[in-house]
């Protein structure tokens, strides 16, 4: 598989509204049409036809997840006669990566991350999305950094079909009030705050990071928070980029600051064996038991469906609630981190670019938007429609963001995205190792950016 050395910016510009989050309209989506003639413009809200036939589509979800997918997709199948064909997986860039090299690759897929997707498209796998969808449409609908994100020499390859904002810090309202707590505003007041819960009996945090082939990827999020937060953006990109090694004292710093909590058996709940064991989506809820088995609960925007699911009679904000991740250095206070859900076609079939076209569009990003667990990238969703004052605090988290970056494992190489999730698992084994597991990533990444 091809390397390929990051050198996109990837600041976000949240400001121009583009996390805006809609809630459905009572009117239908208008439903997509066949694939454009070749003089003929292409559309991203194309008009009624029954095209019939499916359209295969590979992606990470399960659960609550595919069904607000299916939820998504379902007006596109009504309205086109087109059968969505969904095949999940968590092990999404093996898989994928198998399937694309054997000649069978899905008509249409989730793409792991910015940094596979140039991967696939500099090896002429992907479709350049300029004829499948109208540009100047999306350059309305999206901001240009979103776009960006989604473009690889300058062909527009991916697309963003929902987004997430990261470094959110979840608690027990109820339970934190009545235990007397205070959110923290700042890393040592977070930490001081972690004494003072474990000092209880109980442990503060409640941590999971299996997620089949793909387990550590939660705790690259910790990571990426620290990094940004600590050693600043400038950093942050070097370290995306493959510019500065695992082993300098920036990156360093920042796994023994993660390791204050991870490293002391107090301050998870169920310790080195749980974190290792409990799935990501189940993490959230000894937050939620009586009493509590944990206060917080580190994790993107998109788990608040899981907690739902999993406690369906809790509310947001009465009775669940986030803190932004506090800051570490002063000088890069306000610092945000994003990411999002970007989608490809390998084929180039009617019904995977009707398929594409609908995706896109605010009413279809709606949809999950409005059963939880999705924010979206389309601006033209209105910033003052929110499904709950939840969700809209996480829309105003991102508009307010000083400094925004987005998620650095998904901007790198994939052996050295894999080899980090790993190593987060290695270190949560043994914590000691740390200089060895440096060490390693060091040489993956000496070849994963030639």
């Amino acid at each position: 598989m091809a390397s390929r050395k990051v050198t996109r910016r990837t600041f976000v510009k949240f400001s121009l509204g583009l996390l805006a989050v809609p809630v459905l309209q009572a009117c239908t989506p208008a439903a997509p049409t066949a694939a454009p003639q070749p003089t003929t413009k292409p559309a991203t809200q194309p008009t009624a036809a029954k095209l019939g036939g499916s359209v295969s589509v590979l992606g990470t979800w399960g659960g609550s997840e595919l069904e607000s997918f299916m939820a998504m997709v379902k007006p596109f199948e009504d309205a086109t006669g087109v059968r969505v064909e969904f095949e999940g997986t968590r092990d999404l860039n093996a898989v994928l990566t198998t399937r694309v090299e054997g000649g069978n690759p899905p008509d249409v897929a989730g793409l792991p991350g910015p940094g596979q997707m140039a991967q696939f498209a500099r090896a002429g796998k992907l479709v350049d999305l300029a004829g499948v969808l109208d540009q100047a449409a999306m350059r309305e609908q999206y901001a240009e950094d979103w776009l960006k994100l989604g473009q690889v020499d300058g062909k527009q390859v991916g697309i963003f079909i929902k987004s997430a904002l990261k470094g959110l810090i979840w608690y027990n309202v109820k339970a934190f009030k009545a235990a007397g707590y205070t959110v923290p505003k700042t890393w040592d007041e977070l930490l001081a705050l972690c004494k003072k819960i474990a000092d209880t009996g109980v442990a503060p945090w409640s941590i999971g990071l299996e997620s089949g082939a793909a387990s550590g990827w939660p705790a690259t999020d910790w990571l990426e928070d620290i990094v940004l937060r600590q050693a600043g953006p400038d950093v942050y990109d070097q370290w995306y980029q493959g510019k500065i090694r695992w082993s300098s004292p920036e990156i360093k710093k920042a796994w023994e600051t993660w390791g204050l909590i991870v490293a002391d058996p107090r301050m998870v709940f169920g310790g080195k064996d749980a974190m290792l064991a409990t799935n990501f989506g189940d993490a959230a809820n000894p937050l939620f038991t009586t009493p509590p088995t944990a206060y917080l609960h580190h994790q993107a925007s998109f788990i608040t469906d899981f907690i739902v699911q999993a406690n369906p009679a809790l509310k947001p904000v009465e009775d669940f609630d986030f803190f932004p991740f506090p800051d570490i250095d002063p000088k890069y206070a306000g610092a945000v981190e994003g990411g999002g859900d970007l989608f490809g076609m390998f084929k180039d079939t009617p019904q995977a670019r009707a398929l594409m076209a609908y995706l896109t569009t605010p009413e279809a990003q709606a949809i999950w938007v409005k059963r939880g667990g999705a924010l979206s990238p389309n601006r033209k969703m209105g910033a003052d429609v929110y499904p709950d004052t939840l969700t809209k605090g996480m829309g105003d988290a991102l508009t307010g963001a000083k400094i925004v970056r987005f998620d650095a494992s998904d901007l790198m190489p994939e052996a050295m995205n894999n080899a980090f999730w790993k190593a987060t698992l290695d270190y949560v084994g043994n914590p000691a190792s740390l200089d060895s597991i440096l060490a390693d990533l060091d040489k993956v990444q000496a070849d994963a950016y030639k």
